[in-house]
């Protein structure tokens, strides 16, 4: 039984260079590149899209009917590239397709600019773009500014924009050797983006992360004198000489005094912390001014928080991103099982243990 399956021959029919593509057409190839993803599959991954952002341009080099049904047919090839920089190849393909090479070596270019890509979308985008603009806007949204959130789409879109159309043209414009000029680069390239990526990681810890032990433990207490005056005549001041000579280490809360045991005058705290002098002073008009002091017993509990902040501030958010960090590398922990191990350790911390301080 005959296959009707179609092949694509090796070479096409019509070897004639077309013309140069118009920059309208580079355009609306560009703008087609935003669908590079609506008919994603297993199969082929991105192959529908592709062949959708290329057709514009293809009808433009294969006037030949037949030509252009085999460009068509196995420009359906698999191919997965990152999506922003997706342009790039289709401006280098565009080029040998309207050369007419032969169709094996318009596929082996394809996969090899497609391939490596990935690692430089994700440097470039994940890694840098996408962190510190959304680090930037993101204290600004909690400062109470509304244009934050537009501010990062604008920018997070005008960026992959310029990518999209400017790659278009330059790869369109260079044909295969852009390859060679992204391949020469292409390691110390990814390796900057990934330092500057890891760098705004690192800062976004200390700016961002607000994590810390809500823990405090009981110490014991502390003793001490707050300071009281009052205005009263002549005749009640005398009434004060019954808080003179008492031990303030062993007298009871609440106890109050003008001397210590030898006599000497008492020095108290006021409501600022300043030191006062407690005693009677006669203020020439039959009235006195008395300041006298109060015993108070206060707990005093050690601050878990306040310590770590002396130590080291921001720990409990870096010790946080470490773990992450391990589980990432070791155990081939994915993003979404990090974050649900957060919030776990969000709501427990927050909830029953009380470690972290409530939100609610």
């Amino acid at each position: 039984m005959a296959s009707n399956e179609f092949v694509v021959p090796a070479q096409y029919e019509d070897l004639t260079p077309a013309p140069q593509v118009d920059s309208k057409t580079l355009n609306r190839m560009a703008l087609r590149s935003y669908w590079l993803q609506s008919s994603f599959n297993y199969e082929t991954m991105q192959s529908g899209g592709w062949l959708f952002a290329m057709i514009p341009g293809l009808e433009k080099v294969h006037t030949n009917k037949n030509d252009l049904a085999a460009s068509m047919y196995h420009n359906l090839d698999f191919i997965n590239t990152h999506p922003f920089l997706v342009t790039f190849v289709m401006g280098i393909v565009l080029s040998l397709e309207q050369n007419k090479l032969d169709t094996q070596t318009i596929r082996a270019v394809r996969i090899s600019a497609a391939s490596p890509l990935g690692g430089i979308g994700d440097a470039l985008f994940w890694l840098t773009l996408v962190p510190i603009t959304a680090g930037i806007t993101s204290n600004m949204a909690i400062e109470g500014n509304i244009a934050a959130p537009f501010i990062f789409l604008l920018i997070f879109n005008l960026a992959q924009a310029a990518c999209r159309f400017g790659l278009m043209k330059w790869a369109y414009k260079v044909g295969t050797g852009a390859i060679d000029a992204l391949t020469a680069n292409m390691q110390a390239f990814t390796r900057a983006a990934s330092i500057l990526g890891v760098f705004v990681v690192g800062a976004l810890t200390v700016t961002m992360g607000g994590t810390q032990i809500n823990l405090t433990i009981p110490n014991g207490t502390t003793r001490g004198l707050a300071a009281n005056t009052v205005i009263v005549s002549n005749e009640d001041a005398e009434n004060f000489t019954d808080l003179e000579g008492i031990d303030t280490e062993t007298a009871e809360p609440g106890t109050m005094a003008l001397t210590d045991v030898d006599g000497n005058p008492l020095k108290a705290s006021d409501a600022d912390g300043n030191a006062v002098d407690c005693g009677v002073v006669d203020l020439g008009n039959g009235m006195s001014s008395v300041t006298y002091g109060t015993v108070t017993e206060t707990e005093v509990s050690y601050s878990v928080a306040s310590t770590l902040d002396t130590v080291l501030p921001k720990l409990v958010p870096l010790a946080l991103v470490l773990m992450l960090y391990f589980l990432f590398a070791k155990h081939n922990f994915t993003p979404i099982k990090g974050i649900v191990l957060l919030l776990i350790i969000g709501l427990l911390g927050a909830g029953p243990f009380g470690l972290w301080p409530s939100i609610w």
